[in-house]
């Protein structure tokens, strides 16, 4: 068992083969992750800008700085920023920010989110960040702080090593812990299968234990971060139709008929609210000044 634990080829290889990790479920219902949010990039945005989504990203940005990150004058790279609910808080902060962005809608969305800027600067990035060459572009530790949050750019141990290439004093990562929660996904689940729910994959062990064994000093905190909406019926059904496959559950007429008639049984009053989340890990690894940080 000591070998198992100590052995990081075996942990390298283990994160790299497991299909139950959220980007290869992604790829097995043939799902392309930087399409995902095609037609939902501005329901994404609204959610991302409203007051329960603000005040996410002020609690993790204020984390962050309370372990001695800092934006003024600062690079940020933001990997994956969608609309920009971190790219332009940390603008707003001082930071000059490379957001890179592949998903076209969620692109345009924060162009049109950091036009207004008077502090701080936001430049996009809209290409897959798997497909960039850091040589060549001039990212190699480039970076004041490379911010990764829950983007499937992190599928294995050779994508972190990408990501931490491009950092110069700190690297932020966050992955789920255990199963991701969905309201509707969990009503419909037991109708849809005739079984319990599978139980949940906890790929930021695979983080924690090499960057562990890789000898990197880092904090890390787990917490539990829900967020609703309420919308109609039909836009219910087509959530659901969209995230089944996901869970490895198909996405067929049968399906579709049978989560149509639960909404209209249970939700024929008015709309469906959905809350949707889960535990979720944050790292947040130091390459420079690797002591504890004291505070200010």
């Amino acid at each position: 068992m000591k070998e198992l634990l100590l052995d990081e080829h075996i942990w390298k290889n283990v994160w790299s083969g497991d299909p139950l990790t959220a980007v290869a479920r992604m790829k097995q219902a043939g799902m392309d992750p930087a399409r995902t949010f095609d037609d939902k990039a501005q329901t994404f945005n609204e959610q991302t800008w409203n007051e329960e989504g603000r005040s996410r990203a002020r609690r993790i940005m204020n984390w962050l700085e309370g372990q001695g990150v800092t934006f003024a004058d600062q690079t940020v790279l933001d990997i994956g920023a969608a609309s920009g609910g971190f790219s332009v808080p940390f603008a707003e902060r001082g930071a000059s920010v490379t957001s890179v962005e592949p998903n076209l809608p969620l692109g345009e969305l924060l162009q049109q989110n950091s036009a207004g800027l008077t502090n701080g600067s936001v430049s996009l990035v809209a290409r897959p960040f798997e497909d960039i060459d850091i040589k060549a572009e001039g990212w190699e530790q480039a970076f004041d702080l490379v911010f990764v949050s829950m983007c499937p750019v992190i599928d294995s141990w050779e994508s972190v090593e990408k990501v931490l290439s491009c950092a110069r004093k700190f690297c932020y990562i966050s992955l789920s812990v255990g199963p991701r929660e969905h309201s509707l996904v969990n009503e419909l689940w037991p109708l849809v299968s005739g079984r319990a729910m599978d139980s949940g994959h906890m790929e930021f062990a695979y983080l924690q234990q090499l960057l562990l064994l890789k000898g990197y000093a880092y904090e890390s905190i787990v917490t539990r971060e829900m967020k609703t909406a309420t919308v109609s019926r039909e836009a219910a059904l087509e959530e659901a139709m969209h995230l089944l496959p996901i869970y490895g559950l198909p996405a067929d007429e049968q399906t579709r008929q049978i989560a149509a008639d639960y909404l209209e049984r249970t939700y024929a009053a008015g709309p469906v609210e959905i809350s949707q989340g889960g535990r979720f890990g944050k790292v947040l690894i130091r390459l420079q000044d690797q002591n504890m940080y004291a505070g200010k």
